[in-house]
């Protein structure tokens, strides 16, 4: 996730943080909400001694990060059968400032390559088709060379607009934060609105452009309009002229930052909204004959998907950065019933900093979600199976819900690494009671050149 371009207010005063902090304003002179957004947790780099060469390459307009994500898990009991899979991704993100290379004042280029291995636990071992209970292998599957967001960025009226305009990845901009990123399941977005088609994923781009305001000095303002498409089309990210657009997708979020109390204890509070034009079939699926006349069904149609997301820090704890303490996470989302997979989530959970002594940096994580299969689609299901009819590849039954728990201990072991063991537990994998229950355990790490 790349850093967020700090904004100037069109208004200098705030909304209902005047009513919360009197005294204070919600974003004050030490600008605490530029430490939210972080490209990556691993708190420097393993070689430092690239330093020196590094800034001789951002003074002359270029800079990057290269990046290396490795995730070990294991199913250990329940699901399909026990066995371990390891999935990894090497990513190179590069920022090219125009204005000193080639005269474009005020215009960034922003690109990222990665390369993805690996195999998937969820379907190899749990038995669940639905979602992923690791975050590096998906979409792409095996790619040397994936090309995930590439676009230009621009600020305008003295920094109070900001232009991104290219191939972009709309959760990483859209219903997501760097906390939801400390998790592998919920990572890059909740798991009801990055599975819909319209709504890319990373590391799938979209074509588009986002236009970011901050109406009042705690408020900002999000939308764009993107191509909308299936998210396995053009899989390498490069074969742009044959990748499948099948309508528009017009996302808008409103974030409220607030600060409270004499710590200065910062929130984020996201609602959004998201209309994909895209025509999209009923989940009622195929009707078998014997049911007709009970069932009309519809012909679909376009998908919409509200969402609210929220984090507040509840202790500080390490410094005045926004990453510098615990918080409590929640968030739920909708998506049309008819026309979507999962119709409702919602989640709740923790991301706590340095809970055991003498280890300040260590965070610990825990996040329960509850998942809701489309009614449409359980109906459809039903009726098949009653019909003595296919319900579909990897369904063993009518799916109505799911539930996961994710529990992880991230370390930072020297400046550039970080070792996180993970806890999964994954409650009626297939979103049926058929398969057992599964539990996984496993290792994630996070290296940063």
């Amino acid at each position: 996730m790349t850093p967020a371009q700090r904004l100037d207010a069109l208004f200098d005063t705030e909304s209902i943080s005047s009513l919360l902090n009197n005294r204070d304003d919600a974003i004050r002179e030490r600008d605490l909400s530029a430490g939210y957004y972080v490209p990556a947790q691993t708190f420097g780099n393993l070689v430092p001694q690239l330093q020196p060469w590094r800034k001789w390459m951002q003074d002359r307009g270029f800079s990057f990060q290269f990046a290396y994500k490795g995730e070990g898990i294991a199913n250990t009991g329940g699901g399909l059968s026990k066995g371990m899979d390891y999935a990894h991704e090497l990513t190179l993100t590069t920022r090219f400032d125009l204005g000193k290379l080639v005269g474009w004042n005020g215009w960034i280029l922003h690109a990222v390559l990665m390369e993805r291995a690996g195999r998937q636990v969820t379907t190899d071992y749990v038995g669940d088709h639905r979602m992923l209970l690791s975050e590096v292998y998906s979409l792409s599957g095996h790619m040397a060379a994936h090309l995930a967001d590439i676009y230009l960025e621009k600020s305008l009226f003295h920094n109070k607009v900001n232009i991104n305009v290219g191939r972009l990845t709309l959760t990483h901009t859209y219903a997501t934060s760097v906390l939801l990123c400390t998790f592998m399941i919920q990572c890059s977005a909740p798991v009801a609105l990055k599975s819909q088609a319209g709504w890319s994923v990373y590391p799938k781009a979209s074509w588009g452009g986002t236009i970011r305001l901050r109406p009042m000095r705690d408020l900002t303002l999000t939308t764009g309009v993107y191509a909308s498409g299936p998210l396995t089309s053009n899989p390498s990210g490069w074969a742009w002229g044959g990748e499948e657009h099948t309508g528009v997708m017009l996302p808008i979020e409103l974030a409220w930052e607030p600060f409270f109390g004499k710590k200065k204890l910062p929130g984020h509070y996201k609602i959004g909204f998201g209309h994909d034009t895209s025509h999209y079939d009923d989940m009622l699926g195929s009707i078998p004959a014997a049911y007709r006349h009970d069932y009309l069904g519809h012909d679909g149609g376009p998908r919409d998907t509200f969402y609210f997301e929220a984090d507040q820090m509840v202790y500080r704890k390490g410094g005045d950065h926004q990453m510098a303490g615990g918080y409590l996470l929640a968030g739920y989302i909708h998506n049309t019933p008819s026309v979507s997979v999962w119709s409702d989530q919602f989640y709740v959970g923790a991301s706590l900093l340095g809970i055991l002594p003498y280890r300040p940096f260590d965070r610990f994580g825990v996040m329960y979600s509850y998942y809701q299969i489309s009614h449409n689609l359980t109906e459809g299901q039903r009726l098949r199976q009653m019909a003595g009819m296919s319900m579909g590849a990897y369904v063993n039954g009518p799916q109505t819900h799911a539930a996961t728990l994710e529990a992880y201990y991230g370390i930072p072991v020297v400046p550039g690494l970080v070792m996180q063991p993970v806890f999964e537990y994954i409650m009626r994998p297939g979103e049926t009671s058929v398969i057992p229950n599964a539990i996984l355990g496993g290792l994630k790490i996070l290296a940063a050149l």
